[in-house]
């Protein structure tokens, strides 16, 4: 794996990539037409606030957003801190990784009609040391980690950052993240890091490998503090419960799909109360008090229902599956109907992320296999006025079977695996691919 704290020279600001962009005609383009072989799909900078790439060696393909409780401010540039876990070649060279954004400048966007072709020359050098000002800065601290990490979830308990990790070898653990995170604040502090072995190869405070087989379900409760849940490929799903000396495991896991499961879920407002999904198409909703108990849908999608996000504010559950679909579930009408309340067909491939918008809650993203992040707006209704009097024009045809809801169609990305929203500066979307990460806000939200 390349060394990930000198990936501040690889971490490209995409804006750089889009200069100098003339576009000679206009014309809406949607992904499920295609690009022949002399097009060139290029990005229209006008549509992004903020966007930027990174690719710092080994895919890294489960991550997740930590917040800075010493931000005041959502202004630009932005600072934003995460970890993640790396997928290397070899086992050996896997970690689990805290990283640093910084210097994240949004898009300038430049008039054309005010650039005076006199004046270019003289202020080229100054534009050169204005862009090299503004390159985003990476860095991060590595922690070795036994095998690929499957996936990342971070929280904070009594005191403590702490982040688990889902491995390949069929084990989760629990790691202290306070001296990774104490460098990427402090200079001296990073100095020390790379110079410590000791605390790179630092082991997790708690594993649990009484697994039969490795999983990707994980996830902290907000309202129960130290509780994990965790979900394997076989079908069980284990309660991780915080105790004295580190964390109990309930020998009996809650038992009831059929298939791998796919995503865990707390409530964000209930300690005891979670949601799983399977490769058995269901959709399950649980109570800890009662492993017996559950609501169950039993054909929530096609095939395998892959991931789901739950409403903060709302009592709605968004889901996506195998079958390309994106679907909207009314908790307070499981009850008496299995059938969701809105269904969304746009993506070709199957969904590999969905979650609410934490700022805005009729707004949610989703990422699919076919390389392509959407932003959705449950807000949005259908205006047949407006789309009657538009009929004639060719755009407002082209994009006629374009569901209303659908605001912003995201590319660039090989293979995205995770997306999560950044609640400190709204609109903000990370994502991660087999190509590296992107950073980006768009117009829209």
């Amino acid at each position: 794996m390349a060394d990930m704290e000198q990936a501040s020279d690889e971490f490209e600001d995409i804006e750089e990539e889009m200069e100098g962009e003339e576009e000679e005609s206009t014309k809406v383009y949607l992904p499920k037409y295609g690009v022949e072989e002399d097009e060139e799909l290029v990005c229209d900078k006008s549509a992004y606030l903020m966007y930027h790439h990174g690719n710092a060696g080994s895919p890294c393909l489960s991550f997740d957003i930590i917040l800075d409780e010493n931000q005041t401010s959502d202004q630009y540039p932005a600072t934003i801190y995460g970890v993640t876990g790396s997928q290397a070649e070899s086992s050996r060279g896997n970690h689990v990784i805290a990283m640093k954004m910084s210097n994240l400048h949004g898009v300038i966007q430049k008039d054309k009609n005010e650039v005076n072709s006199d004046s270019e020359d003289e202020d080229s050098s100054d534009e050169e040391d204005g862009d090299r000002e503004k390159q985003p800065v990476f860095e991060s601290t590595m922690r070795q980690h036994r095998g690929g990490v499957n996936r990342v979830r971070y929280t904070t308990f009594q005191g403590k950052p702490l982040v688990a990790t889902w491995g390949e070898n069929a084990s989760v653990n629990i790691w202290n993240m306070k001296d990774q995170m104490n460098a990427l604040k402090n200079k001296s502090a990073m100095a020390k890091y790379k110079q410590n072995k000791q605390l790179k190869s630092a082991p997790p405070v708690f594993t649990f490998a009484g697994y039969m087989t490795e999983g990707f379900a994980m996830d902290w409760s907000k309202v129960n503090k130290g509780s994990l849940l965790t979900g394997d490929c076989k079908n069980k799903i284990f309660l991780l419960a915080p105790t004295e000396g580190g964390w109990s495991v309930d020998q009996k896991p809650f038992s009831g799909h059929e298939g791998s499961v796919e995503e865990v879920l707390w409530s964000p407002n209930e300690a005891t109360v979670f949601a799983s999904c399977s490769a058995d198409a269901s959709i399950r909703i649980w109570d800890t008090r009662s492993k017996s108990n559950q609501m169950k849908i039993g054909k929530a999608h096609d095939s395998d229902v892959n991931v789901m996000s739950w409403n903060s504010s709302d009592p709605f559950i968004v889901s996506g599956g195998d079958d390309g679909m994106i679907k909207i579930w009314d908790l307070r009408q499981l009850a008496k109907s299995s059938k969701a309340v809105a269904t969304f067909k746009h993506h070709s491939a199957p969904i590999t992320s969905v979650e609410w918008n934490p700022n805005d809650k009729s707004v949610f993203a989703a990422a699919g296999a076919d390389d392509q992040i959407t932003i959705w707006d449950l807000g949005v209704e259908k205006d047949e006025e407006e789309e009657a009097k538009n009929k004639d024009e060719s755009n407002i045809a082209e994009v006629s079977d374009v569901p209303p809801q659908l605001l912003f169609i995201h590319q660039g990305q090989k293979d995205i695996k995770e997306l999560h929203w950044h609640k400190q500066y709204p609109g903000l979307i990370v994502s991660t691919a087999l190509d590296g990460f992107n950073i980006f806000r768009t117009v829209s939200v």
